[in-house]
């Protein structure tokens, strides 16, 4: 069945007012009705941005829909996860610390910030998918008492599996640390011994403490969770993977743990991808980074996959080659996208309006 999918164009320097005010026009066009004027619970899903980087998502988005689920009865607020890696976000005092430098305050945004993992991430739910991969996923334990969730995800480039949009946001965004660990676990990566030079930062961003210096950085194999933070933060690019296996296989992860977070949610969610200011790297890099493409749109649909494979086309068609896969070329960012066909997470069939 072909899922609908609507498109906002927007032009290079557009206020966040301004694409605020075209995001809230998308979601009023695709006629949805997720209950809410019955002071439900209904959750804003976004990345808050890493330390410097500037890439996020703004404020005055997250505000304009928070008074508009307000408007019609419902009870907004803001949620996230705790990272796996070390940085600002780690945990949920932390980062609330972040959101609010990045201006996501309570009066800023006219609702609160609820971390749907608790404290520390470990606060969790089973949901039982029957899938390739997993039997059953743990996700974050506030999913299930969430009434609907509009997901805002910026769309970037991504070390490990190419593209973040809808998938890896629902995925790895609202999994708990056990489903995060789960989903990178297998995946170590690989040390190269002519481009190593024992400084040491790997192993002091190793989230997991697997990797020791001596003439050259080594990884335990046994320690290691596959999270890629090494590959992130080497500063002579003397860390890499195995991506043919690694990546598919992660993104595999990512799209069943999305379908456990979106079952739990009874399927009340609406997914915007913003295709501006897109960079190389994910919102996690700790830096500012250039944009690899000039601004395209917003999108929206109530099917994740429907919607990553119109971001994927849509990028594609604009620059007249396939940017994120020149980006990475050992990535197939489509990976997630077909297996999330394959579970039922939502269809690649899709109509452009």
């Amino acid at each position: 069945m072909s899922s609908k999918v609507l498109l906002a164009r927007v032009s290079p320097g557009e206020s966040p007012a301004k694409l605020a005010r075209k995001a809230v026009r998308l979601y009023q066009a695709l006629g949805v009705d997720l209950g809410l004027d019955r002071e439900q619970l209904v959750a804003i899903k976004q990345h808050f941005g890493e330390g410097e980087n500037q890439g996020y998502i703004r404020a005055p988005v997250a505000r304009a829909f928070a008074e508009l689920i307000t408007k019609q009865g419902g009870k907004p607020f803001l949620t996230e996860t705790a990272t796996l890696y070390k940085g600002h976000r780690t945990n949920a005092v932390d980062h609330l610390n972040q959101a609010y430098e990045h201006g996501f305050t309570p009066d800023a945004v006219g609702c609160p910030i609820v971390m749907a993992d608790g404290l520390v991430g470990a606060s969790q739910v089973k949901v039982r998918i029957d899938k390739k991969h997993y039997k059953e996923v743990y996700v974050a334990q506030d999913v299930p008492h969430t009434h609907a969730m509009i997901l805002l995800s910026h769309v970037t480039g991504h070390v490990a599996v190419g593209l973040g949009g809808a998938i890896k946001n629902l995925g790895m965004g609202l999994a708990s640390r056990a489903g995060k660990l789960s989903q990178h676990h297998g995946t170590v990566p690989l040390v190269d011994k002519e481009e190593c030079v024992a400084c040491g930062t790997c192993a002091r961003w190793c989230p997991a403490d697997a990797i020791t210096v001596t003439d050259i950085a080594v990884i335990d194999e046994k320690k290691c969770i596959g999270c890629g933070e090494c590959f992130s933060v080497c500063p002579f690019d003397a860390i890499g993977f195995k991506w043919q296996t690694s990546s598919a296989n992660l993104q595999e992860k990512i799209a069943e743990h999305a379908l456990g977070a979106v079952l739990e949610l009874k399927r009340r969610i609406v997914c915007l991808n913003f295709i501006t200011g897109v960079t190389k790297g994910c919102d996690c890099f700790d830096m500012e980074q250039e944009a690899i493409i000039d601004d395209v749109g917003i999108l929206t649909s109530t099917d994740p996959v429907a919607l990553d494979q119109a971001t994927l086309d849509l990028i594609k068609r604009e620059n007249d080659t396939d940017v994120l896969r020149d980006e990475y070329p050992e990535i197939d960012p489509t990976a997630q996208i077909t297996h999330g066909r394959k579970i039922g997470l939502g269809s690649t069939d899709y109509e452009l309006v």
